[in-house]
């Protein structure tokens, strides 16, 4: 009996202890639970993946020691998704059609739903999933599926294979194909950069103009001089805003602010613009605030414009850019696409920014994208074969693929996503997966062994249009 009446005082100390843990780590807890509602209510709502297994491979290794306490509620008849930690900390993300999800904050209301748009348009490349002809191609599709080290899962979901524009080999993870929507992570930011380009051939941005970011207006602002080039190239001076641990910049940015762009505009240089060269999602959250003015300034209006811009003439029919709560685009990394799509998107860039004989992109804007920026291995909005020492500041990851030939320039996001092009190949390589847990994907070697058997086979495919 006396242990029983001692069971009250215990609960009291484990919740003061609680307490104290949420108080001390609250902005950690507070990312984690909007990062788990965001990614789940994708997953289940964009990409039509059972989001369980999304939140098994994707976040919960993520959650370090606190993954026990994470729970989640995915409500279809709503479309929306709760999660919390301890009980005590929580997030709401609501899925709305043609936007994503959107993080929800207290009573605010999600940006209105676009309209939705029916594809009418088959896909050229056909419903089926081309498997490669050629055994070499074959083996090469095989490597990039491989899992070498079990305490380091790739989770390869997909892989396209573009080859002077025919669709030659693809392959797909179970529960995943042709038509499955996946996260892109900073994929989008070199989708931006094709928006800019959009932009800039209609005459509305120019690359050396100061970027016209209203809370930068006063001549005594010293962001005033960032140009929108050194917005696409991260040398705006802003600091490197992505690094390890679960709150930084680019977190409390991503999951604790209903306006992105309002936050980037805040915050301080760390360098003189156009010196140093520093990671930065905050530029293009205020590279899409530039997209947003110039398409309307509405959730639903910039949709519109980035669908008859750019998705629509490349048949990309199964992409999404989801927007902050104020309805700006989350233009550093919250577009999802299909592998087929990102493949049409790396074609873009093959061609040089023309697509079914209607130019896109400015004439010459593909070879801007890998132009190198300061000393680097970055170029504008895309990653470069230029710098094969050193490493990426703060990351210590390699700039490129050494493997590859020297013209190869890429788009990278988070846990292994890839659209490689490599313009002397005339070949354009998808990968996509969850490869959370460290490891390398391994991508870069199955793209050599895809060169190779190319070199050697004269497979089948299917034309881009």
């Amino acid at each position: 009996m006396r242990f029983v009446r001692y069971i009250p005082l215990g609960l009291l100390v484990l919740l003061l202890i609680a307490t104290a843990f949420v108080g001390f780590k609250r902005e950690a807890l507070r990312v984690a639970a909007a990062s788990v509602s965001q990614s789940v209510c994708a997953a289940a709502f964009v990409s039509h993946v059972d989001p369980d297994r999304v939140y098994a491979e994707e976040q919960r290794p993520q959650m370090s020691g606190i993954a026990w306490a994470v729970r989640y509620t995915v409500d279809r008849s709503r479309r929306d998704v709760h999660s919390s930690v301890l009980g005590l900390v929580h997030a709401r993300s609501a899925y709305r059609d043609g936007l994503g999800c959107t993080l929800a904050y207290g009573d605010d209301p999600a940006p209105e739903a676009a309209v939705a748009h029916e594809q009418t348009q088959p896909d050229a490349f056909g419903h089926e999933v081309v498997a490669p002809a050629d055994p070499a191609l074959r083996a090469a599709l095989e490597r990039a599926f491989a899992e070498p080290d079990p305490a380091h899962p790739r989770l390869t979901k997909a892989v396209v294979v573009l080859h002077d524009g025919h669709l030659v080999a693809e392959r797909y993870a179970p529960g995943y194909g042709p038509e499955t929507a996946i996260w892109g992570h900073s994929i989008t930011k070199s989708v931006m950069q094709a928006l800019v380009g959009v932009l800039v051939r209609q005459g509305r941005l120019r690359l050396d103009q100061a970027a016209p970011i209203a809370a930068w207006a006063s001549p005594a602002d010293p962001h005033r001089v960032i140009t929108v080039d050194q917005l696409l190239r991260m040398d705006s001076g802003l600091p490197f805003d992505e690094t390890d641990g679960p709150v930084s910049p680019t977190t409390h940015m991503w999951f604790r602010e209903a306006d992105t762009a309002a936050y980037a505009a805040r915050m301080p240089l760390a360098h003189a613009p156009g010196t140093t060269w520093g990671y930065s999602n905050l530029s293009y959250a205020l590279l899409s605030k530039l997209i947003g003015d110039a398409s309307g300034d509405t959730a639903a209006s910039t949709e519109k414009f980035v669908r008859e811009a750019l998705f629509e003439p490349l048949g990309m029919h199964h992409s999404v850019i989801e927007t902050d709560a104020s309805g700006s685009l989350l233009g550093s990394g919250f577009m999802y696409g299909s592998a087929r799509d990102f493949a049409r998107f790396g074609q873009l860039y093959l061609d040089d920014g023309v697509v079914a004989g209607q130019r896109i992109l400015p004439e010459g804007w593909a070879a801007y994208a890998h132009s190198q920026t300061l000393d680097t291995g970055y170029g504008a909005g895309f990653w470069t074969n230029l710098v094969n020492h050193g490493s990426v500041p703060v990351w210590d990851a390699p700039w490129g693929m050494p493997q590859l030939p020297k013209d190869m320039f890429y788009a990278r996001g988070a846990f292994g996503q890839y659209v490689i092009i490599v313009p002397s190949e005339h070949l354009v390589v998808v990968r996509m997966g969850l490869s959370v847990q460290g490891g390398g994907t391994g991508i870069g070697d199955a793209t050599a062994a895809i060169i190779a058997a190319l070199h050697h086979a004269t497979p089948a495919g299917i034309a881009l249009r």
